[in-house]
């Protein structure tokens, strides 16, 4: 098998995967992940999109974290893809009548924002507890970096290390999240470091990993 060829079984196989888990889930899914998904607020109001710039969501899910982007910066352009056909019916739902938000059908570890969206770069891109899911989340992450404009920024929220919780908690979450083929990445921040300057915060005792690496 070729190497385009194993890409494209792999980008299939993860999608089938995201639309068995999601298929009912996706009706109830934004009501359970507010107690859990910390941090998602914290991250889209960093974003400080002015009027006219441009956001990249991977991984959009429902459409939860665009709608809030949107009615934070109401003049700024949104975008977001996920590989499950089955989410993006839901965000297509949450999403119509927005004027300011695009949709696409896509595989975060080989997108193509151009054939998408008609642009090839943004001023922000951003990760909302989806490293987490993505096999190859490094390939994701360095793909979407390439999109970033320079001076722009990439932006990241997900599971952090739980350093600063008890031993219990942290592999009761870990074991409870590997249902749901959730796999905290404790690579994450030096993946990010390596990508250029990175602010980076724990909040939660470490619950969350929340970052900031600017594009120069």
């Amino acid at each position: 098998m070729s190497t385009n060829s194993r890409l494209e079984a792999d980008s299939l196989a993860h999608a089938e995967s995201m639309d068995r888990i999601y298929g009912v889930q996706r009706h109830f899914y934004d009501a359970t992940r507010a107690y859990y998904l910390l941090g998602r607020d914290r991250m889209l109001d960093q974003l400080d999109l002015a009027p006219g710039e441009t956001a990249l969501e991977i991984g959009c899910g429902t459409g939860r974290n665009l709608i809030g982007a949107a009615r934070r910066y109401p003049q700024a352009k949104f975008f977001g893809f996920d590989i499950s056909s089955e989410m993006l019916r839901s965000a297509e739902r949450s999403t119509a009548g927005a004027n300011n938000i695009t949709l696409a059908l896509g595989d975060a570890t080989q997108f193509n924002a151009t054939t998408m969206f008609g642009q090839a770069q943004f001023d922000r891109l951003y990760f909302s507890y989806t490293l987490s899911m993505i096999p190859d989340w490094q390939a994701a992450l360095t793909q979407a970096f390439a999109a970033v404009k320079p001076g722009g920024a990439l932006h990241v929220v997900d599971f952090g290390d739980c350093a600063h919780l008890p031993g219990w908690f942290k592999r009761g979450l870990y074991s409870w999240l590997a249902q749901f083929h959730v796999t905290p990445r404790l690579a994450l921040e030096d993946a990010l470091k390596h990508l250029g300057r990175a602010e980076i915060a724990r909040p939660y005792r470490s619950y969350a990993l929340i970052a900031k690496v600017v594009k120069t």
